[in-house]
């Protein structure tokens, strides 16, 4: 079922296998580089029926940090396109994921400690937020947005929709999870708000439903779009997944065609067991396989919705098995994608599904053909 087609709309995926957005932080001006074009590109030679780009900021200030990539600027968007067309070429789906860092933006990398720049650095700015709350000790406090400024954002997400379709995006992902600014509207614990977008849970949601409609209104019928949530903040006082399975049906009604399941990020990195309670794991590398399986399946079967499961699915028949059990339609990788770009086509001959390896792309394909040959001769001389 892995390599099974999927249809979405009008696009039709290879296989179920997703890149996940994985951030880079290696674009300039929010301009994609040589880089952004040798990782995805890797991943569409590896054969992913899908791949994203990283969390692309709609506005200036919706980076996380100032080497995030950007497409609020139509320059931004043509960066983009020799890579969208690559990726087509090898037979794979190109998508973006839209985004807004809100008050966990102006940051370092995490590979220079994650941490917020200091006010004086000549790269920082001021960080936006539903509520005049920080992230978290040591993090500057977010203006609060005004109902003027939150419609401008909403904005801001529709006309980025515009640019992915004019270079070539057949799927769109809105990024409303991990803390981000649409995540801090929807969490109790980062929205304080006492006016239309805050108090209750339909006021919390009323910017993501709205950032949906916006970008559902531009983006073409006949192609799919996504959402990306965090399925638990993780307290018990946060958001949870009832929370996410009401929201998943709003998104549906709004014209989302899958929930991408994630979790965690409102305080701080989405590192959480994959529970109702949500109770927080005390490092990342604690995480068990497949520890957010439970939110896509939970919101897939209560919604009523496509999901795709993403965490820590590392073994082609980990993968395989929560699609032929129902729990997703879609299974997302990241960290272990990275680890091994050509993931997709050693699960497709782990699986049985590419015997003769036809997935590889021809210049590879004659070669890998003869390195199984020899591979197969010379365990038989060891036998």
């Amino acid at each position: 079922m892995l390599f099974t087609p999927l249809q979405l709309r009008g696009v039709t995926l290879p296989n179920r296998i997703v890149v996940s957005p994985l951030c880079m932080y290696s674009s300039k001006d929010g301009l994609a580089t040589d880089w952004q074009f040798a990782h995805l590109s890797t991943f569409a030679r590896g054969k992913a029926g899908l791949v994203f780009t990283e969390a692309t900021a709609v506005e200036p200030r919706g980076r996380i940090t100032p080497a995030c990539l950007g497409i609020w600027t139509d320059e931004q968007a043509e960066a983009i396109k020799p890579t969208v067309r690559f990726i087509e070429e090898m037979g794979c789906v190109p998508g973006m994921q839209i985004a807004h860092a809100g008050r966990k933006g102006s940051a370092n990398p995490p590979f220079k400690g994650g941490t917020p720049l200091a006010p004086e650095d000549a790269d920082a700015w001021e960080t936006v937020a539903p509520s005049a709350e920080p992230v978290g000790e040591g993090w500057p406090v977010p203006q609060a947005l005004d109902t003027q400024e939150i419609a401008q954002i909403v904005e801001d997400f529709a006309v980025a929709a515009q640019r992915a379709h004019t270079v070539g995006f057949k799927v769109l992902e809105i990024h409303g999870a991990h803390g981000y600014l649409i995540q801090s509207f929807l969490s109790p614990l980062s929205n304080t708000r006492n006016d239309a977008y805050g108090g209750d849970i339909q006021g919390r949601m009323r910017f993501a439903l709205e950032v949906a409609k916006a970008t559902r209104a531009v983006w073409p019928e006949d192609l799919p779009l996504f959402f990306r949530i965090s399925a638990v903040d993780g307290p018990a006082d946060g958001w949870s997944i009832e929370d996410s399975v009401i929201l998943a049906k709003e998104l549906a009604a709004c014209g989302v065609d899958v929930v991408d399941c994630s979790a965690g990020g409102v305080r701080g990195a989405p590192a959480f067991r994959a529970s109702d309670s949500g109770a927080p794991l005390k490092a990342g590398a604690e995480r068990p396989p497949g520890f957010q399986v439970p939110y896509a399946d939970r919101v897939r079967k209560e919604a009523g919705v496509k999901t795709m499961a993403v965490g820590v699915i590392i073994d082609p028949q980990q993968a395989e098995d929560i699609l032929q059990d129902g729990r997703a339609d879609l299974v997302a990788l990241g960290r272990e994608i990275m680890y091994n770009p050509f993931w997709p086509l050693h699960a497709a001959q782990a699986l049985g599904a590419d015997p003769e390896s036809e997935m590889w792309p021809r210049q590879y394909a004659w070669a890998v053909k003869r390195r199984g040959e020899i591979a197969a001769y010379n365990a038989s001389q060891h036998r």
